[in-house]
């Protein structure tokens, strides 16, 4: 029997005592993805990423699903995932993936191949005066700035000029970007993409006076039905990534001024995959599955 192990953490699992707020959507990823693994007779095992190498003894294939305390403890998650890997279970997205896009900065090698991207400052350090300094760079009156390696708006700060306090600072490596109104007045498109084909795709609204789309903070999901050019440019990205097509990626995009699309990013490690607006989600990951195994 082949069997598929989908790595969680402490934080998704069910029954952990500090379970996440957002944890249901692991819940709804399991419902979505256990039907159409039993359809072909594969074992579906949820196991957290931190659990001894004896529970993954007779694991064909790692998803890495809903591990999403990784970017606390990189290091020991890049071990793990190698371990997997030299007991010859495929892991996917593998080690090498993980490690290409666990920082933010591969945002610099999309745009060096052409990729539109958000205007970007790249700051290891970042202080009331460097805000400062942002505001007048981008000419804008709003700036909205990201850890580097971090995931789900999790320390993100919005702010806005002459009302940053002189000793602020960002206590991690930044990204620092002008505030867009296209991210609250039409949300961030994603598309979910399984072994290189387009699967669907997600509208993302913030709730009212905000501006961050994930659900901890009210945002809403919406199936979005889009145009062949915007899957074209959603799929030119999966083109320029340096590696095959992976089993999964999620390619989030926002309308520029001009109507084209711009990636905010493209989350190949553990990503949400939107089961609920992707009734097929299952069905499409576990056909990527079999291309993957060739079984």
């Amino acid at each position: 029997m082949t069997t598929i192990a989908f790595l969680a953490c402490e934080t998704t699992l069910p029954g952990s005592n500090t379970r996440r707020e957002d944890a249901f959507e692991h819940d709804l990823m399991i419902e979505a993805i256990r039907p159409a693994f039993e359809q072909k007779a594969w074992e579906l095992r949820v196991i957290d990423w931190e659990a001894p190498m004896a529970a993954f003894d007779g694991v064909d294939l790692v998803m890495l699903g809903t591990s999403w305390n990784y970017a606390d403890n990189s290091d020991a998650f890049h071990a793990k995932l190698e371990a997997l890997e030299a007991a010859g279970i495929n892991v996917c997205n593998n080690a090498a993936i993980v490690r290409w896009n666990i920082s933010k900065t591969y945002l610099q090698e999309l745009a060096k191949h052409g990729a539109r991207t958000i205007p970007t400052l790249w700051l290891d350090h970042l202080s009331a005066a460097d805000a400062e300094a942002a505001f007048g760079q981008f000419d804008c009156e709003k700036l909205v700035v990201k850890r580097q390696i971090g995931a789900g708006a999790e320390g993100q700060d919005l702010l806005e000029r002459g009302a940053v306090p002189a000793d602020w600072q960002f206590m991690h490596p930044a990204m620092v970007q002008p505030f867009l109104p296209a991210i609250a007045e039409k949300g961030e498109l994603s598309f979910l993409f399984f072994g290189g084909s387009y699967g669907h795709c997600v509208r993302k609204l913030p709730d009212a006076g905000d501006y961050r789309i994930q659900s901890l903070y009210g945002g809403r999901e919406l199936a979005h039905d889009p145009s062949a050019d915007e899957i074209a440019q959603a799929a030119a990205i999966i083109e320029t990534l340096p590696f095959d097509a992976p089993l999964y990626a999620r390619i989030d995009m926002l309308e520029g001024e001009d109507g084209r699309l711009m990636v905010m990013e493209a989350e190949l490690i553990e990503p949400y995959l939107y089961p609920e607006q992707g009734p097929r989600m299952g069905e499409n990951l576990a056909n990527a599955i079999v291309k993957e195994l060739e079984l």
